[in-house]
């Protein structure tokens, strides 16, 4: 599912699509601030405009077909020459400026190239797009941050109290620091397997190349689901139960907390 976020700049309400990790800001929102009739058709008549999306692409577009730019290229400035968006992207399989349909319908343009388009709005314009662009980016940075802080308290503090029912519940007196960490390892894998379905040793086999552990390769969704998991099984070795019931039981949790994160926008966000 694409991302929506939007932000207003002198006024005028912007849509802001994110894609493959890119942001692309509406060109269609943005003509809203353009006094007279002005059409983005107009914006890629001109020669500056036509180089800088060939640049643009250049950079950012392997698979970008210089041979229909060329042409392309060779037109600007002929009474002649239209172009919409529609033949620019169909005609040189350019990915910065798209047409969307649907609730969120428009003309799209990656931020580089919106913030240029932005130019032709007004020099004023430009500048508070970029601004409230930034302010958008700094918000959700500031967010992102304090949201995974609080994850990696819970997670600390969900690790010590797995740590502490298993000192208290598992393991015996008089035991080595080796068995001890056995004993540790054991319980470990038992939430490997609950939510990976193979233990720290088999993921190792299979991932040869990999450095680090299973848990380093985790996603957001999983390493919350670890952590709730972590205290789950503390409060079920306290009741008692065997190492296999316990499995059963962590296993069938996992499966539903998962079936739920997978879903959650905020989780989404913060991959």
């Amino acid at each position: 599912m694409n991302k929506v976020q939007s932000i207003v700049v002198r006024g005028t309400q912007l849509t802001i699509l994110q894609q493959g990790g890119m942001d692309f800001i509406s060109l269609t929102d943005m003509l809203k601030a353009k006094d007279g009739d002005f059409f983005i058709a107009d914006w890629l008549r001109n020669r500056n405009t036509v180089e800088f999306l060939g640049i643009w692409e250049g950079v950012y577009n392997p698979a970008f077909n210089y041979g229909e730019f060329a042409i392309i290229k060779s037109q600007v400035g002929l009474n002649s020459y239209k172009l919409s968006v529609k033949e620019w992207v169909e005609k040189t399989n350019a990915i910065g400026i798209k047409a969307t349909a649907g609730r969120y319908g428009g003309t799209y343009a990656h931020k580089d190239i919106a913030f240029e388009f932005g130019m032709w709005i007004s020099a004023e314009f430009k500048i508070y797009l970029i601004k409230e662009y930034q302010r958008l980016k700094e918000d959700e940075n500031l967010r992102l941050k304090l949201e995974w802080n609080l994850q990696r308290t819970l997670s600390k503090v969900n690790y010590h109290i797995h740590t502490d029912a298993i000192k208290e519940n598992l393991i015996p007196d008089q035991l080595n620091k080796q068995q001890i960490n056995f004993i540790y390892a054991n319980e470990a894998d038992l939430l490997n397997m609950a939510l990976f379905g193979v233990t720290a040793h088999e993921w190792r086999n299979l991932n040869p190349d990999k450095d680090g552990n299973i848990r380093d390769y985790a996603n957001l969704a999983q390493l919350v689901v670890l952590s709730n998991l972590e205290s789950i099984n503390a409060i079920l070795i306290r009741e008692g139960l065997s190492q296999s019931e316990r499995l059963y039981q962590l296993n069938r949790i996992a499966i539903s907390q998962m079936t739920s994160l997978i879903n959650v926008r905020a989780i989404q966000g913060l991959e």
